[in-house]
């Protein structure tokens, strides 16, 4: 039965030595460390985690970040995604299709155009007048969703506080006072 078991950790082990590493092309993919697109270079996707994205020339791609802001000078060709962070376009800047945050704020310049949908849930929106969007708008504050889950939160240390008190009283009734 070994043998069998060493046969086949050694067929893996050597399938896993041999196998090939995933390549793209201009894509960018960082985890807490900043993304610079320089004024005249081109990035396909961008990925950050725990990091910014500064655009300042174009990304041909979607750009995502998490936990981090983005700051497009330039032209984002595709989406522009973001969680827990702002997104700020200068003017003159564009995004190509989508421009998606949640959680974060939005704050678009004189000029900016967004080729598809525009959506901002549970965040701040500073938008000019100028900004064109090709599709939906859909903005939600962030109070819609921080407001009900205050008070939710509020019910719940109230009712965790009754319980506790309900049973010091219950449990101080057993000893005399004052003491012996």
């Amino acid at each position: 039965m070994r043998p069998r078991l060493l046969h086949a950790a050694l067929l893996c082990a050597a399938l896993a030595a041999n196998s090939l590493s995933a390549h793209a092309s201009k894509d960018v993919v960082q985890f807490g460390s900043n993304i610079d697109v320089a004024p005249d270079s081109t990035v396909h996707d961008t990925v950050c985690f725990f990091c910014s994205v500064n655009d300042h020339g174009t990304v041909d791609g979607d750009v995502v970040v998490f936990f981090g802001n983005v700051h497009i000078d330039g032209h984002a060709n595709h989406d522009v995604v973001n969680f827990f962070g702002s997104v700020t376009a200068t003017d003159n800047a564009s995004i190509g299709k989508d421009l998606v945050s949640l959680f974060g704020s939005v704050r678009l310049g004189e000029n900016v155009s967004v080729g598809k949908d525009l959506v901002a849930m549970f965040g701040g929106t500073r938008i000019a007048s100028t900004v064109t969007v090709g599709g939906d708008r859909v903005v939600q504050p962030g109070w819609v969703f921080w407001g009900p889950f205050l008070i939710f939160l509020l019910v719940v240390i109230l009712i965790v506080r009754e319980i506790r008190n309900q049973r010091r009283r219950s449990f101080m009734r057993g000893y005399p006072y004052p003491p012996r």
